[in-house]
């Protein structure tokens, strides 16, 4: 018992350190300091690169999208308002990752359990994919069912990959190991046959909308399954085509464009709860700004939908 109580002071003081936040001018967007409002959206940066496969550089993700998101337009054409002045963004100060990836994913868990008991919306910047098994864990436990909206070029239900059972290709299937979690998937164009055994005795909580079907995508059956669901949105940026992503460790051709995901994700904002969220596998490739920027003001549109399309 007394180790316990040691456990959670350390806890509670490691939280206490990690949990302060940049300056509106250093964090997202870039908003001027004079601006005073009260978050419900904490940016986290989590740039966790621990068992990637093929291109490297993740762990810069979260500073370059941070970076890139201070050129983003504020004022929304398509909601006809700024609404980070409606949503209130605060960014958390960058801190130190543990090397083990146990740990790791431990500490993102914690810093989501601390943000939600604040009633706060987390959105973490990765990072590798791995990231979501642990930034799920505190909405696994709160809310009694959670599905997770999940686009990618991958499935990620490998039991392993490379001898690592929290590796990025295994992501979905860490998710899965919770009995109370579903998983809806766009854009998966990229499958191992070991996976596929696993999602045939999963159907019943596994949708996958293949990349290939996609001028054939139903919608009203999307709108039937998101519907009155609490979501957790999990954005992969190498399920969007290679031709507008390559900055991702594994692009893949094939893939979503900007408005067909944004089409996706706008019926699940005006027709399910979502709670939390991580956009990751952002590679930035020096000279090439225009992806940073992209995923940065994806992140911007997801909180914007997810705040204000119901109105």
């Amino acid at each position: 018992m007394h180790g316990k109580i040691e456990t959670e002071k350390t806890l509670r003081k490691f939280l206490d350190k990690t949990l302060q936040y940049l300056s509106n001018k250093k964090g997202f967007l870039g908003i001027d300091n004079k601006f005073n409002f009260k978050e419900k959206v904490v940016v986290v940066p989590f740039g966790l690169e621990k068992t990637v496969s093929y291109g490297s550089g993740t762990k810069n993700g979260p500073k370059e999208i941070i970076k890139a998101s201070h050129q983003v337009e504020l004022y929304d054409e398509e909601l006809n308002c700024e609404p980070f002045r409606k949503i209130g963004i605060k960014t958390l100060k960058f801190f130190k990752i543990d090397k083990n990836i146990k740990k790791a994913l431990k500490k993102i868990a914690d810093i989501n359990n601390r943000l939600l008991t604040k009633k706060l919306f987390p959105m973490t910047l990765g990072g590798e994919h791995s990231i979501t098994a642990g930034c799920i864990v505190p909405f696994v436990k709160k809310y009694k069912k959670i599905c997770i909206l999940h686009f990618d070029a991958h499935a990620d239900l490998r039991e392993n990959y490379n001898g690592e059972k929290f590796s990025h290709a295994s992501a979905m299937r860490r998710c899965l190991d919770y009995k109370n979690v579903s998983i809806i998937s766009f854009g998966i164009r990229n499958i191992s046959q070991e996976e596929i055994p696993f999602l045939k005795k999963n159907k019943s909580r596994i949708n996958i909308f293949w990349a290939k079907d996609k001028a054939k995508w139903n919608f009203k059956k999307f709108k039937r399954l998101i519907k009155n669901k609490t979501v957790y949105l999990t954005f992969d940026v190498d399920g969007l085509d290679s031709s507008i992503m390559p900055a991702t460790g594994t692009p893949e051709p094939g893939g979503l464009l900007w408005d067909e995901a944004l089409s996706i994700i706008k019926i699940a904002t005006k027709n399910s709860n979502i709670v939390g969220a991580d956009v990751n596998e952002l590679a930035p490739i020096k000279g090439f700004n225009s992806y940073n920027f992209l995923v940065a003001k994806l992140v911007y549109k997801i909180l914007s939908l997810k705040f204000l399309s119901k109105n």
